[in-house]
Order: structure tokens, then sequence, then C-alpha cells
């Protein structure tokens, strides 16, 4: 049967990277069970456990990566023991005969699993880390670009006070900010489930070693140090606890919800026309609109992370209802959630590195909308100018309320242009402050400390943010989603 007569996911067959599809492959996994059981046997045999000679390490280490013949193997052999570790031992010690009656000595099948996929969780962070500083450092040189072009503000997605575009891409960069403290802590907080036996009491391995109990703890710190964990979660059942995977799933969902909110405000501001996620040039927006210019990375952003906040729910349900040691109802929904929740966040960062390296901006489409709102937002400082020359403030105010509400009927009722400035030029009452209304409606006056705000943010808070990740900026190899 090929792969076109079978489901195959769209995570890893039409969107996510190559090295994220790997990771969680299964020749990794299976390789990587044969690398625990390999360096166990090394630590065993180093404090003293003869059985274990030189010939097994030497075929064990040969044979750390798996084939597909051997694979292939073990999935016939499963289905006669129906134990995917146990099936995999009996393969390993084939191919590695001298070790067969060694490998997986005092071990429970947690030892593989738990511990792979520990090793799995950090190395799919020292994916995406890469990836999600990129996608800082090229929103924030947007933002610097573009850090004085005012723009209108949005409340309510109704028409507010100006801001400008590179100060609003500052809400969108602080957002991710957090993320990478929060993927970076949750990296740096991930520890081996380590040698701990059936139940986490390290009974058989202190059997092992004639109730030494020093040999088995040096055995745990000997095993993480080979593996190049800083240590070993103290205490665990069968299995690690899965808050872990809580711990870990929980940013990524978190990483979610920022994506699915800047993609959204991309979404509108296409439509608004005022700026656009990058449209190839032979690329078909609709097959029966032509002229269309759909948002499609920015939908696809926002339609996997809606996935990517749900696996957070599986890890959270899944470390709930555990019993005492252990229990075998979290084994398949971890299977799905953390494989997806890795290969979605994957993703979703190489879609927003392909955003983000080629918004585009339309300054007319921008001015022309700041003109259609800006007369009644300068109506303030029209007031305080005729204050100045002698006005009185109450009149003033009355006088610019009847034009405001005359040119606001132009536009709803009659669908016109905002003509509340003409109406003030030909106004007598406002002679007085005619020759400074260009002045006074000046967009870049109504932005406040947006210029200075976001220079200060990208140049400190960004620069400080990203000097540990300095080599990972710009790095060429990263697959941009098309």
């Amino acid at each position: 049967m090929s792969n076109n007569d079978s489901y195959q996911t769209p995570l890893s067959s039409r969107y996510a990277s190559k090295e994220m599809s790997s990771l969680f492959s299964m020749k990794n996994r299976y390789s990587t069970w044969r690398k625990l059981w390999y360096n166990l046997a090394v630590a065993e045999k180093e404090l003293g456990i003869t059985q274990i000679t030189d010939e097994a390490l030497e075929q064990l280490k040969a044979h750390q990566e798996i084939t597909d013949d051997e694979i292939a193997e073990a999935t016939k052999q499963e289905a006669i023991v129906r134990h995917d570790v146990m099936s995999h031992v009996h393969v390993y010690g084939l191919t590695a005969p001298a070790a067969a009656g060694i490998i997986h000595l005092g071990a429970t099948s947690c030892f593989v699993t738990d511990n792979a996929d520990l090793i799995f969780l950090r190395d799919g962070l020292d994916i995406l880390i890469p990836k999600l500083v990129n996608v800082i450092d090229r929103l924030s040189q947007f933002a610097l670009k573009y850090k004085d072009l005012p723009v209108l503000g949005w409340t309510h997605f109704q028409p507010a006070q100006l801001t400008t575009v590179g100060k609003r891409a500052t809400l969108w960069i602080q957002e991710l900010l957090w993320d990478l403290r929060n993927l970076q802590r949750a990296r740096d907080d991930l520890g081996l489930r380590g040698v701990k036996g059936t139940t986490g009491t390290q009974a058989s391995f202190l059997s092992l070693f004639e109730g030494n109990h020093d040999k088995v703890e040096q055995l745990d710190e000997r095993v993480v140090e080979l593996l190049g964990f800083d240590y070993a979660y103290p205490c665990t059942g069968q299995t690690y606890s899965r808050k872990i995977d809580v711990d870990v799933l929980a940013p990524l969902a978190s990483l979610g919800c920022t994506a699915h909110k800047f993609a959204t405000d991309v979404r509108l501001l296409a439509n608004l026309k005022e700026m656009e996620e990058p449209f190839e040039k032979s690329q078909i927006g609709s097959s029966a609109m032509a002229y269309k210019r759909n948002p499609m990375r920015s939908e696809r952003i926002c339609s996997l992370s809606r996935h990517l906040q749900s696996c957070f729910q599986d890890a959270t349900q899944t470390a709930s209802v555990q019993w005492f040691e252990r229990t075998l109802d979290d084994s398949a929904i971890r299977r799905v959630s953390l494989p997806g929740a890795f290969l979605t966040a994957d993703i979703v960062l190489s879609t927003l590195l392909n955003v983000v390296s080629g918004l585009v901006v339309y300054p007319k489409v921008i001015e022309r909308r700041i003109a259609a709102e800006l007369p009644f937002m300068a109506t303030e400082n029209i007031i305080m100018a005729m204050v100045q020359r002698g006005g009185d403030r109450q009149q003033c105010h009355e006088e610019i309320r009847v034009l405001s509400h005359q040119a606001a009927q132009v536009v709803k009722e009659q669908g016109g242009d905002n003509d509340l400035i003409e109406r003030i030029k030909n106004t007598p009452y406002f002679k007085p402050v005619h020759d400074d209304l260009d002045k006074l409606l000046d967009p870049s006056t109504f932005v406040g400390r947006a210029p200075e705000q976001t220079e200060k943010f990208v140049n400190k808070t960004v620069a400080k943010a990203l000097e540990p990740y300095k080599k990972m900026i710009n790095q060429e190899g990263f697959q941009l989603a098309v």
C-alpha cells in the first residue's frame, strides 16, 4: 500500500519541517531507545556489572541507529508478543547478539519510552526556539522601519487615536518575547526520568547492585550525564509526572494565542488594504475570483493555532487522571498530542517567519483613512487654538459640534467624504485659525510618543532579550511555509 492509499497527517506530509518530522519519526524514536539501552549498559558496566562485556557494548554502540528492516522485524514480533518495547529488545538482541542477555537490564519499559519522550521534548524546543528568535528579530526590523508612519488606531474595531505602524508591531513583538521566555524556561526545566525501576523505587537496581544504595544513585546520575541532561526528577512513579507535559505544552498553547492574535490583525488589515502578507507573483487567491489576494498564510496560522491551544487540554486532562504510580490511559493520547503539539508549533512558527519576512504596507491607503477620520479627532485641537486666540470655549464647542454633525451626515447618509475641515474653512467664526489648520491636522502630532516608544523598545528591551540568541539570528536553512 502506498502513502496515497492511507491517511497521512497533513502536519507531517504537508506542513511541518523535515527536522521536526524526523524528530518524532518512528526511526528516531526506536534509535533513541537503543541509545538509552546502550548508555544504561555503559553505566552499569562502569559500576561493576561484570556480565556486560566490551564486545556487548561495541555491538550495542555499532547498531544504535535502527534500520528499516529492523523496524519491520520488530513490528512482526510485536504482533506476537503484544508489547512494543520487548519486541525491540528482541530485535536489538538479534542485531547485537553479544548483548542479547543484558539489554534492558534492571529497567522497565518507561526507562526507554519516558526518557525518550523527555529527550524529544527538549530537542523539539531546541528546534522551535531559533525560529521564534528569528520571527522576533524580523518583526523588530519591521517595527523600526515603520516607527514614524502614523496609522489609525482601532478600539472595538472603531476608529481611535492615531498610533504608528511600528508601534502596533511592538504589541505583537512583546507577546512573542514572553513566548520566548516561556519556551526557554520550559526547556531549561526539563530533566530525565532517569533510572527508577518499575514503580519508581529502584528496587530492581538495588537488587542488581546487591543492596548498594550508593551505586544505584551513581547509576542514575551517570545515565543522566551520558544523555546530556543536568538532572533526573528525584521522585517518579513508573512514569515521570505528566505535569511535565503540562509545563511544556502550556507555553506552546500560549504561543498559539499570540500567533492567532497577530494573524487575525493581519487579516483585518488586509481587508482594510493597509497591510498584507507576502503574495507571490504567480499565486492564485481564488479559483473563481481572479482579483482576490486572500491572506491564506495568516488564515493557516489562525487555523493551526486553535489546534495548538487544544493540545494543552489533552495534557492537563491526562495529568489529572493518572492513578497512583501509573495508568496506561495516558499512552495513546500522548502519542497523538505531544508530536501533534510540536509539529503544529513548528508549522505556526515557520508560517509566521514567512509572513513577517515579507509584510507589505500601503502608506497611501493609510493616509487616506486617516484623512477621513482625523478631522473629528482634531476638533479639540481646533477648539484649544481658538481659545488661545481669544475665543470662548463653549461657543467654539457648539460651533464645531454643529459642523461635525453635518459632516458626519454626509459620510454616513450620503456616502461622501468627510468635509468637516472645508466647513470650518468656510465658516467666518473660525477665521483666526484658518492659516493653522494644516499644522493642526498633521498626523504626526497625534501619535504621542509612539516613535520613541518603538525605538526604545526594540533597541533596549528586544536587544537585551535576544542577546543570548545572537548566533541563531538569520540562520540559513529555515523552511519557510508557502
